[in-house]
């Protein structure tokens, strides 16, 4: 009950699919990291380049103890590949990560949080508001999503896409957030700067003070920025190796 299977796959998958692992399982701790956890809830899911498959966590495991090694390989429609694996997947909590998967295959990570500030910003009738540098990036590629209930109806698919549509961004009404990425790193810098728009929302706002609201004008230019600042060794990759490097000091075991 309490002791949890060891598994080693390293050697035993090809390079890409290992590096992938790793990555992901250094994903899941900077979760821990960030406070983003929530229990057992809640997922990473990242595809294997070059193939249909995904990674995701073993349900029923807390987010530090997830390693390389111990991400289940699955399909698009949440079946097992690994047969060997001991450990399976929340099904129903896969719901959200089928259907963006399915709709933006040119997008390796889905990242989902239900992390206080994300639910709070996405509960709210205006949703984020244009009052930081970091809600401009999220602005510049934002969609939403109305509260459908816990997401396990397969009918909701559909609507998560097409609210989805092009974006990196989505804040779930009343539930959490989802950000997308070509990389893991992307992902993570994407729910990264989703997070930090939400808390600097919410402390702004709790002042009960105005504000000064940034031009429609500047959000709308600010897409071609952000792809710069959050691209490329400029931006995003280059922050993801000091990522990788923080997680292997605190958690030296995520990459077993």
């Amino acid at each position: 009950m309490y002791e949890l299977p060891t598994l080693d796959l390293k050697g035993k998958v090809s390079e890409v699919e290992w590096q992938t692992r790793v990555e992901l399982a250094a994903a899941y701790r900077l979760f821990v990291m960030h406070g983003w956890d929530d229990l057992i809830h809640t997922h990473i899911s990242a595809r294997i380049p070059g193939t249909e498959d995904l990674l995701i966590n073993a349900f029923g495991l807390s987010f530090d103890e997830v390693t390389a090694s111990n991400l289940v390989k699955i399909d698009i429609e949440g079946n097992v590949v690994d047969k060997d694996t001991p450990f399976n997947i929340n099904p129903a909590g896969f719901t959200i990560h089928s259907a963006v998967h399915e709709a933006r295959p040119e997008d390796q990570c889905a990242l989902h949080v239900h992390s206080i500030e994300t639910v709070a910003i996405a509960s709210l009738k205006e949703g984020l508001l244009p009052l930081s540098q970091y809600s401009m990036f999220a602005l510049a590629s934002m969609s939403y999503h109305d509260y459908e209930g816990l997401a396990v109806d397969h009918d909701e698919k559909l609507r998560l896409q097409q609210d989805l549509g092009k974006a990196n961004f989505m804040l779930l009404r009343n539930h959490g957030a989802l950000t997308m990425g070509k990389t893991i790193g992307d992902a993570f810098m994407h729910m990264y700067d989703l997070t930090q728009a939400c808390q600097i929302q919410l402390h702004i706002q709790s002042t009960g003070r105005e504000a000064f609201l940034v031009d429609q004008a500047i959000v709308d230019g600010i897409k071609a920025q952000a792809n710069i600042v959050h691209s490329g060794l400029t931006g995003g990759q280059k922050a993801w190796p000091a990522m990788m490097r923080k997680v292997k000091r605190l958690y030296p075991d995520f990459d077993q």
